[in-house]
């Protein structure tokens, strides 16, 4: 039987719109909490300028909890915490806070692992200049890291991606419920097809712009 055509595009399309949302706003907020937390546990750390074991070892271990559970499972674990945030667990902006909480830890460690890459001898030089640890942060640090932060962000927006195409299995939406919802469960073969390509398109533009600012960084 030949595919039916008429009813998928506008499908395809909100599909790709919920998707972009997801991905979008759970990215931003990602960002907004998961570098603070890679600055934090630079700081924290045995050594480290603002050095504070027991900071350090609490946020370590939230990391580790976060980031040894699948997506899936933490999607349903979080449902009554997901509900008292937006009211409901299941939808697209629901969706948005196992999102945030799966990519928020894992950026933080990205960028931990990014800023242990500078150079030791630049915060001393920092220092010797009288900086602040503020100062340190802003103005060597980050500066100095930012390229391979970016190409961290970069890594961590694929996999993002990724989880919103597994969030489609609890009726969040987007890509991923287009897949499960026609493609699979109605073993429309067309479906998967297309939805999974683009998947692979979106996540070689991602990758290829994080690339491209990452080199362009490089060379400043």
């Amino acid at each position: 039987m030949p595919f039916d055509w008429s009813w998928f595009w506008t499908e395809y399309f909100n599909a790709i719109n919920q998707t972009l949302y997801m991905v979008i706003a759970a990215l931003i907020i990602s960002v907004l909490i998961g570098i603070p937390i890679g600055v934090v546990l630079v700081l924290t750390r045995e050594n480290g300028i603002l050095e504070n074991v027991i900071l350090f070892n609490i946020l370590n271990i939230i990391i580790n909890i976060f980031r040894s559970i699948p997506f899936i499972i933490l999607v349903v674990a979080i449902i009554p915490f997901t509900r008292l945030i937006v009211g409901t667990a299941i939808g697209t902006t629901a969706a948005i806070v196992p999102l945030v909480l799966y990519t928020a830890f894992y950026i933080g460690r990205l960028v931990e692992n990014s800023l242990l890459e500078v150079d030791h001898g630049t915060i001393e030089l920092a220092q010797a200049m009288g900086a602040t640890p503020w100062q340190i942060i802003w103005r060597f640090l980050l500066p100095e890291a930012l390229s391979s932060i970016v190409l961290a962000l970069t890594i961590a927006t694929v996999g993002l991606i990724g989880a919103s195409a597994m969030a489609g299995a609890v009726g969040a939406g987007g890509i991923g419920d287009l897949a499960i919802t026609y493609g699979y469960n109605q073993f429309q073969t067309e479906v998967m097809i297309i939805t999974v390509i683009t998947l692979i398109v979106f996540v070689q533009l991602i990758q290829s712009l994080g690339n491209i600012l990452a080199r362009k960084i490089r060379r400043k």
